[in-house]
């Protein structure tokens, strides 16, 4: 049975700011499902993950990591 998570992201303006993130969570977290959404400031995370690597996905790439929603 999977969940999903959604996190707040903030500092995401723009299609390049998603792309960047999506980049960043494939690189900290391999085989992550997860969809990036600078209109929404979050990314939603299916199934089982380590939170801690969406943070440290989102400080890679720049932005602000605000937690679980």
């Amino acid at each position: 049975m999977s969940n999903t998570t959604s996190y707040r992201v903030t500092g995401m303006t723009c299609g390049g700011c998603s792309s960047a993130m999506t980049k960043a969570l494939a690189k900290a977290a391999p085989g992550l499902k997860a969809e990036v959404s600078h209109e929404e400031n979050q990314v939603v995370v299916h199934g089982a993950h380590d939170p801690a690597a969406i943070k440290k996905a989102s400080e890679n790439a720049g932005f602000e990591f605000g937690g679980a929603l």
